[in-house]
């Protein structure tokens, strides 16, 4: 199964991933195909059109598509972790029904909660939603959204009662062709550039009371939850992409020859080499950990928190040892490795930036010794 998932991204990834970087585009032709492998819908029940397939499954598809093009990887792990996960926990039976068949065959999807003043402070998002009768009215804006540009439903937090402070945020189900939604300009990034990143602006957006995902106040509880697990995912994008940049770059070391022997021959090259592949490992295990534990039901939000922080420093770690170790070839874009170098740095900052990581961690390290 990976292998033919190697093969895959190798074969209909692989000749796409620099000219969507140029362009900061990615290729509908990719899209649709991620969605041809059952991809999109990896723990989607098979009644509604998905792979019926495990959370353990959906890290191994991103790491996979990762080590090919982390832009690639993302768009798939916001799919799974988020938006199909907050249906199929949430939704209502006509809510899976109408969005579940579609996430998984053919309809992006995305997650709204960041906004210009919010976001490690997540909760004291502005975007208000007030109802009337049996609609909502909702108003604000969001930004750094990623999968806009193609998405054709839109997961929105916003506050129905402010007075309640975050307990009155509330998750709605809003479609793409809703009147008043505008999705603003696409951001000019450093890295991850075919993934689109965009502000979404929501002016008088009329959204049916039927549209809440969940209950109505109940929208941090849900977006905690799924940020927690989608950091396994974040992790298993960083090691994929740490794996990828290090397997385009030892066997250059292998061929190129300086001073009568390849640069892989040199001591001080293999240790560097043998020490990178050793944060790798770690970080795959670290990974693996969390994303068994989340599966079997077990506390996990400590280890998610540890395998994101580690393997985002892995990830910088590694694309930065691999342009050294190529020299100045590994510093032109005629070599892959500078655009991992580019899409590592994300790492660091979405999904809870490393220092959000690092005080998540200490508030559980401190209970543990509360006995």
């Amino acid at each position: 199964w990976l292998r033919e998932l190697n093969k895959f991204a190798q074969e209909r990834l692989a000749p796409f991933v620099s000219k969507m970087d140029e362009n900061s585009h990615m290729d509908p032709e990719v899209i649709k195909s991620l969605f041809e492998q059952g991809l999109m819908g990896v723990e989607i029940d098979p009644e509604y059109g998905g792979t019926g397939s495990t959370f353990f499954s959906s890290i191994l598809v991103i790491e996979e598509l990762a080590k090919v093009d982390a832009s690639v990887a993302v768009l798939c792990d916001i799919q799974n972790t988020l938006i199909n996960t907050l249906f199929t926990k949430l939704g209502t039976a006509a809510q899976k029904e109408r969005y579940l068949s579609r996430l998984s065959t053919d309809m992006v999807g995305s997650f709204c909660l960041s906004e210009a003043e919010s976001g490690s402070d997540a909760f004291s998002l502005k975007t208000r939603a007030d109802k009337h009768g049996d609609y909502y009215v909702i108003n604000g804006s969001k930004m750094w959204i990623s999968n806009a540009e193609q998405a054709g439903v839109f997961l929105v937090m916003a506050n129905v009662d402010p007075s309640a402070g975050h307990r009155g945020i509330t998750c709605f189900i809003v479609d793409r062709d809703t009147e008043g939604l505008q999705i603003g300009k696409k951001e000019n990034k450093l890295g991850l550039r075919a993934s689109s990143t965009c502000p979404l602006n929501l002016d008088n957006i009329k959204v049916p009371e039927k549209n809440i995902l969940g209950q109505a106040g109940h929208g941090y509880k849900y977006a905690i939850g799924m940020l927690n697990e989608g950091r396994i995912g974040i992790a298993a994008q960083m090691l994929g992409l740490a794996q990828g940049c290090f397997d385009q770059a030892v066997p250059y070391t292998r061929q190129r020859v300086q001073f009568g022997k390849r640069i892989f021959d040199f001591q001080a090259m293999q240790h560097q080499i043998a020490h990178v592949a050793t944060q790798i490992e770690a970080a795959r295990l670290l990974t693996y950990n969390a994303a068994r534990l989340k599966e079997a039901g077990r506390p996990f939000i400590k280890e998610a928190c540890m395998a994101k922080y580690f393997t985002s420093e892995v990830a910088t770690l590694t694309t930065s040892k691999c342009i050294e170790w190529m020299g100045g070839v590994g510093f032109t874009k005629d070599y892959p490795i500078e655009k991992y170098y580019r899409d590592c740095k994300i790492g660091t900052i979405y999904e809870g930036t490393t220092n959000i990581q690092l005080s998540t961690m200490a508030k559980f390290i401190d209970k543990e010794y509360d006995h």
